[in-house]
């Protein structure tokens, strides 16, 4: 019996090495792709589905805000039960996060094209479209992008190797949005029609999603076999609230990322409005996101150096704070293509630093969760997160679409001057403000230091959980 025991201790032990340990730089680029794929996707929304509708469809300004706004919280709650119902699901032989992501993403990349498409119906008939393909796609995207984010918890503990995960998530993200930025105008200008240019153009790039989505789930793993301190004991929602409730670390990236990525969303739906009326020409869309997608991707490459030689949280800080100097001068300064296109890049470069940080943060709030209750639910802590994104999401939309409207945006026509400040203000001056409001809420309420994280992780590899605190 004796030696079972021991037998069993050095199983675990073996376990509990490989979640503190490395893995291989094969892995952690291929979870990059994860984010490469779902870029391919998901950026099409944020950056060009409300030029679809208000200059190809014919939606007003107005509507297409009460679009993206209504069905980014619709999405939102969709996210908490995608993560309990992946929670609740017994690992498989392929694990317990990758199945369901890979599938969900085929028939996210179906969705893409559809919301990229528009029948010739009443004003009523295709705002209700839009309404239903859209809630559709968001509610897809929940299955897909819970578990891609939950995966990354369960492939390592190492502080070290997260960072660098965290930065080839971000990596893959800026990659997608990259390429798409470039290419999705020039493609879209090869066909006669943009009705009809649009869906073909998001079909090739979901095609590209399918392919990172599947390089992510052939070549991870899920290393980390964890246990509940309750066992195999049924939990309550009482459980589930705690889980979630009780993480301050996680709260405070919920109210962080509210303002990131609502701040990165308007940049990136307002660009191609920006480069049309303010700048003058549509064609320098592409030109412009090559050189600010571009430095984001050298930036991102420093996430690792920086995280060791600073650690997370002054790391992330410090890019919030450089964004803010940079897209506030963008706004003070007169509208120059040289000084908006160097400005622009620095302040999304800085932005990319720190959102690739966070997604090392997310998972060590779901180990913190974990150690602090008991309980492990890797899907409702990120779905808790995500949530976060799609409200910042519904934010962003009724910010540029809101001010659109409210400056008077007539589509495909000369701009009176209080529309073009609408779009620079929006361009600039939101996320000049959004991103000082984030370094002083991460500042003052992320209490999770590497530090205490590395004791956390040693308590968790070796079955210790604090027990003291609820």
């Amino acid at each position: 019996m004796a030696d079972n025991m021991a037998r069993s201790l050095n199983n675990e032990n073996s376990t509990s090495d490989q979640g503190l340990g490395k893995i291989t730089t094969k892995e952690k680029v291929s979870y990059g792709f994860g984010d490469f794929g779902n870029g391919f996707m998901f950026d099409l929304g944020q950056s060009y589905l409300m030029h679809f509708y208000t200059d190809i469809a014919g939606i007003s300004a107005a509507a297409a805000a009460g679009v993206f706004s209504i069905t980014k919280i619709f999405d939102a709650f969709m996210d908490p039960l995608a993560g309990s119902f992946i929670d609740s699901r017994t690992p498989g032989k392929r694990g317990k996060f990758r199945p369901i992501m890979m599938f969900a993403s085929i028939l996210l990349a179906v969705m893409t094209v559809v919301t990229f498409t528009m029948p010739d119906l009443s004003m009523g008939g295709k705002i209700a479209w839009a309404y239903g393909t859209y809630m559709a796609w968001g509610l897809i995207y929940s299955f897909t992008n819970v578990p891609y984010g939950s995966l990354a918890s369960v492939m390592t503990r190492d502080v070290g190797e997260r960072s660098i995960m965290a930065s080839t998530r971000q990596a893959g993200s800026i990659g997608a949005q990259l390429i798409t930025g470039v290419a999705f105008v020039p493609i879209l200008m090869l066909f006669p029609s943009q009705k009809i240019g649009y869906p073909v153009t998001a079909a090739i790039m979901a095609l590209i999603g399918i392919v990172g989505f599947f390089i992510c789930y052939k070549n991870t793993k899920e290393h980390i076999k964890t246990e509940n301190a309750k066992g195999k004991e049924k939990q309550s929602a009482k459980d589930y609230f705690r889980v979630v409730f009780t993480n301050r670390p996680l709260w405070c990236l919920i109210l962080m990322t509210l303002f990131t990525i609502s701040a990165m969303n308007t940049n990136n739906a307002m660009m191609i409005y920006f480069c049309q009326y303010n700048l003058g020409h549509v064609g320098l869309q592409p030109i412009i996101n090559f050189i600010q997608m571009g430095s984001s991707v050298a930036g991102i490459a420093l996430i690792p150096m920086l995280v060791r030689r600073f650690g997370k949280k002054r790391t992330a800080m410090a890019g919030l704070l450089i964004g803010v100097v940079a897209d506030g001068l963008n706004f003070i300064i007169p509208t120059n293509i040289y000084s908006f296109i160097v400005l622009v890049s620095i302040g999304y470069a800085a932005l990319a630093i720190s959102n690739g940080v966070t997604w090392a943060f997310v998972s060590d709030t779901i180990d913190y969760g974990h150690w602090h209750t008991g309980v492990r639910k890797e899907g409702v802590t990120y779905a808790a997160f995500n949530f976060s994104r799609k409200i910042a999401q519904s934010l962003a939309a009724l910010v540029s679409a809101g001010v659109l409207a409210a400056t008077g945006y007539i589509a495909n026509a000369h701009q009176s001057a209080g529309t073009l400040l609408g779009i620079k203000g929006t361009m600039t001056l939101y996320p000049a403000v959004a991103l000082l409001l984030a370094a002083v809420i991460l500042g003052l309420l992320y209490n999770l230091s590497d530090d205490k994280f590395k004791g956390i992780a040693n308590d968790l590899n070796n079955g210790r959980w604090e027990r003291g605190s609820f």
